[in-house]
């Protein structure tokens, strides 16, 4: 029967009771605001990643429709990509043709790639003939060292077309070939890889680089293009390979009119995915009669 008695007022235990409460309701709103800072952050860092992400596509030249036709694709693996690319008019006669992809992803790479092409477009080198790439990738090399830019280097495809020669002089700093979609002389397709290979840009001081020329036939393609072009694990772990799946492809469709789309759309049905692993950017550059 005491049990049922009432229990005599203890003052000190209902204290306690409600500190205790009011401890519990303190922490949760501390841990509502937290959060809402948190979500209030996270939703600046989008945004201004997507500022970013603005930025670094407004840097990228317009699709060209004469006297050459050029048109791309880029699609970044995040928010923000290491590929940046562009192409310009060095005088009348000569166009500067470039694609270039920096190691690593997200704000440091996209900020090193910006820099380069602009530096490249505004001819901001000093004491560089940016008629000849081996001369300009030289450059750049010294004005970029990954020790002065938070160890990060990147690779480089440069080339200049000579409208009245109809050749191409290029060279490259760790970058893949450009390819050279042409007619042999029975009028078959064939590709001519245009390859002057060099070290990684600002991987080490005092690299001399080289340039090679390559002539350009009449409605011949050129296809200039990074890593994350061909690069691409299947679903079963396996991986797409440039000599035997790559470079036949674009053999048997790079006259199609939409090829960098296309080639977009294979690579991402061949891994398996929407997400692409690493950035990807392709150009297509026509050469009339």
């Amino acid at each position: 029967a005491e049990d049922f008695l009432p229990k005599p007022f203890n003052p000190t235990l209902l204290r306690a009771r409600i500190d205790a409460s009011l401890e519990k309701k303190f922490l949760r709103d501390q841990e509502r605001s937290h959060l809402h800072r948190i979500e209030e952050t996270q939703k600046r860092l989008a945004n201004e990643l997507q500022e970013a992400a603005r930025y670094v596509v407004s840097a990228l030249p317009p699709p060209m429709s004469e006297p050459l036709k050029i048109a791309w694709t880029y699609e970044p693996s995040t928010e923000l990509g290491g590929d940046s690319f562009g192409y310009h008019w060095i005088d009348e006669n000569h166009l500067a043709v470039y694609l270039l992809d920096v190691c690593g992803h997200g704000v440091g790479a996209a900020l090193l790639s910006v820099a380069a092409i602009n530096v490249i477009r505004s001819a901001g080198l000093r004491d560089t003939d940016f008629f000849d790439p081996g001369q300009v990738l030289s450059s750049l090399n010294e004005a970029f060292q990954m020790e002065s830019h938070n160890n990060m280097f990147f690779t480089i495809w440069y080339g200049v077309y000579d409208v009245a020669a109809r050749s191409i002089r290029h060279a490259s700093g760790g970058h893949p070939p450009a390819l050279l979609l042409k007619s042999d002389v029975s009028g078959a397709d064939v590709l001519e890889e245009l390859r002057c290979p060099g070290m990684l840009v600002g991987a080490m001081p005092n690299v001399s680089y080289k340039s090679a020329t390559s002539l350009i036939p009449e409605n011949s393609r050129l296809f200039v293009f990074c890593d994350g072009a061909y690069e691409i694990a299947r679903p079963d772990g396996t991986r797409l390979d440039f000599d035997s799946d790559f470079a036949p492809y674009l053999l048997r469709n790079g006259r199609s009119l939409n090829i960098p789309e296309q080639v977009l759309s294979w690579i991402r049905s061949v891994h398996g995915s929407e997400t692409l692993t690493d950035d990807f950017s392709f150009l297509a550059i026509d050469f009339p009669k």
